[in-house]
Order: structure tokens, then sequence, then C-alpha cells
């Protein structure tokens, strides 16, 4: 029988700790960025221009339909051969990660400024505001508390697929696991401490988002 020794890998705390710590600031970083896109993506979307409207279209159906690993070896090997730009690890990572995560809050964003009722932007126009202000200052706050669950989901996907860099060796969580299984010889342990690692953060954020979703059905 297996015997388990935790034990060990208090030997390599400090190196499970940076490991979190890139991950974590790795997910804000995505999050941050994707967010950013998935705006531009959704105003666009719903813009007048045919343009906007397909170049927006066309950029979410690439990212969401293709295996985000791939997206990520391609911008780290292929797109500094195309585009004769240096790429590091973590700026192919950040870049991947974020346009990948930006296509499905794009569709979220939609979603949520869809659900409002257009007489409100039309009582607005009324009223003299520009597009850009009732968006800004009618729209965009009621949309907000509608998707905010989803935003969240997207959110913690975005954490998780964070462990995928490691194929990059960007120095996250799973890659520092990867050396210390390596060193220590003991990978049972050292990938059920990172698992668990994982569910004690995801965990209580995937509770907070269900009070959320039930507080948003009570209100409506």
């Amino acid at each position: 029988m297996y015997e388990w020794n935790f034990a060990l890998l208090w030997d390599y705390r400090w190196l499970l700790l940076q490991g979190m710590g890139m991950t974590i600031a790795l997910t804000a970083a995505i999050v941050f960025g994707g967010l950013a896109v998935g705006l531009t993506s959704a105003i666009c979307l719903l813009s007048p221009y045919r343009l906007l409207r397909v170049v927006s279209l066309g950029f979410i159906e690439v990212f969401r339909c293709t295996p985000i690993l791939v997206q990520l070896i391609w911008f780290y090997y292929a797109l500094p051969i195309l585009a004769g730009v240096e790429m590091t690890p973590m700026t192919a990572s950040v870049l991947a990660l974020s346009l990948y995560g930006g296509s499905f809050y794009a569709e979220i964003i939609r979603g949520g400024i869809v659900s409002i009722d257009p007489g409100q932007s039309e009582a607005a126009a009324a009223l003299g505001m520009t597009p850009a202000k009732t968006m800004r200052r009618i729209v965009l706050p009621q949309a907000l508390r509608r998707m905010m669950p989803a935003m969240m989901n997207q959110s913690i996907l975005q954490f998780k697929n964070t462990s995928l860099v490691s194929v990059l060796a960007v120095p996250d969580l799973v890659y520092q696991s990867q050396m210390i299984a390596h060193d220590s010889f003991r990978p049972l342990e050292t990938y059920t401490a990172v698992a668990v690692a994982y569910f004690m953060i995801l965990f209580p954020l995937t509770l907070f988002v269900r009070h959320r979703e039930r507080k948003n059905g009570e209100k409506r």
C-alpha cells in the first residue's frame, strides 16, 4: 500500500507560494484584459455598422471555436514569426487568455445589454442624452447586475485556464508543482496538494456566485 507523506512538501512551500502568487496575478491580468476585450466586442456586436459587427463576430467565433491550449502555443511560437516581434511566455499567455476569455465575456455582456428594456434608451434619447451616455449611465449599470453571476463563472474558468500556461514554462502553481514532483519523486502528494489549493480558492467563489444568482432571481 502506498504511504502518503505530505510533510515533505513543507520543504517546497516557497515554490508553491510563488506559484500561487503567479497564478493569482495572471488571473487578475487576464480577467481585466478579457473584460476590456469583451466589452469592446459586445458594443461592436450591437453597432449599427455592419463591418464592426462582422469583425467582432468573426473574432468571437475564432476564439470560442478553437482550443485554448492551441491558442497559447500559436501565440508563443507562430505569432512572433508572422509579426516579427519577440514574445515572452508571460506575454503570450496574457494575450491568448485575455482574448479567449474576452470572446466569452462579449456574449455575456451583449446578452446583459439586450435584456434591458429598449424603452429606457428611447426615454433617455428623448431627454437629449447621447447613446454613449445612455449606455454608460443607464443601460450598463442595470445590465451589470444581471450578468454578474455569468461573468464570475467565466472568471472562475479563467482561473482554471491559467493551469495551461505551464506548457510555456510560465512559473505558475502547476509548473512549480511539476518541478517539485520531479525533484521529490512524490507526484501524488504534490498534485493532490495543488488540487486542494485550487479547490479551497474556487469553492467559496462558486458558493458566492450561487448566492448572487439566488439574489437576482428573488429581485425578478
